[in-house]
């Protein structure tokens, strides 16, 4: 029993391991090929619906890759809507990838919310556009807005503003699942995603190839139009398929070997 388990993870990890391998030529430099193929295999093990869909599994954990984003220390997630998976960043992936391809370089990048009873006021001086935030300590009142500001290291700062009603209507109009537990349950962390994913708009980035931006392009979970013009985005350049006719289906079909009882190495146990 167990040998057949430790065949089902080594037949998934090189099914991976062979896509990773033709899009080696797009994967950041210091891409960890073991680490995220370990990585990989405690998803599928920890949510066993994942397995239903595996061409956009595939796409998904591939996108992870192109940014070199890391599951386990929830950068990113595989999320299921349905029988559809998407892949999506998290607030602390956004804010690693973007100092990583920041052309000017970053000294610190960061979302806040604001919430009745914080003081919040943008002033000009000098002729400079300048922020001042005063937090209310403790502050479990309503979310009325929310900010993020990137201080680049020659002293330069950006920032961007959103009220809730703004946030809200992103969710509403642009979200591929506006009711999901992440909106629902974890408001004051999607809001912070939101109004960090615009302000990396406006930062220029050097992703390591064009697979790695698409990728970008495709993560927020929200279904925004390019603000790359030369680029086609109606369809992801999938660098790491490879030509076959249909996916071939990740092998825990068997009675015995299902996703509860796959063993993860150990590091992750």
């Amino acid at each position: 029993m167990a040998e057949q388990k430790n065949e089902v993870v080594k037949s998934f990890g090189e099914q991976l391991g062979d896509k990773l391998t033709v899009a080696q030529a797009a994967l950041p430099k210091d891409f960890n090929r073991e680490r995220f193929i370990n990585n990989a295999i405690a998803v599928v093990n920890a949510n066993p619906g994942l397995r239903n869909n595996p061409r956009q599994l595939f796409e998904g954990l591939m996108k992870a890759a192109l940014l070199g984003l890391d599951f386990v220390n929830k950068e990113c997630y595989l999320i299921q809507y349905g029988n559809d998976i998407n892949f999506q960043t998290d607030y602390k992936g956004e804010v690693k990838f973007t100092k990583k391809y920041s052309v000017q370089p970053i000294k610190d990048i960061y979302a806040k919310v604001v919430r009745q009873g914080d003081v919040f006021t943008e002033r000009i001086v000098g002729g400079m556009a300048t922020i001042d935030f005063e937090p209310k300590p403790f502050n479990d009142a309503d979310i009325i807005g929310a900010f993020a500001v990137c201080v680049f290291k020659d002293g330069s700062m950006i920032y961007e503003t959103m009220s809730t009603k703004d946030i809200q209507s992103v969710r509403n109009n642009y979200s591929k699942a506006s009711q999901s537990k992440a909106w629902k349950n974890s408001f004051d962390e999607m809001a912070k995603k939101t109004v960090l994913r615009r302000l990396c708009k406006h930062i220029d980035t050097d992703f390591e190839s064009i697979e790695a931006r698409n990728a970008w392009e495709e993560s927020s979970g929200m279904e925004f139009a390019s603000s790359y013009s030369d680029i086609d985005h109606t369809q992801i350049v999938n660098a790491f398929e490879k030509k076959e006719e249909k996916p071939a289906d990740i092998p825990i079909e068997s009675e015995d070997v299902t996703p509860e009882n796959i063993e993860i190495p150990d590091i992750f146990k």
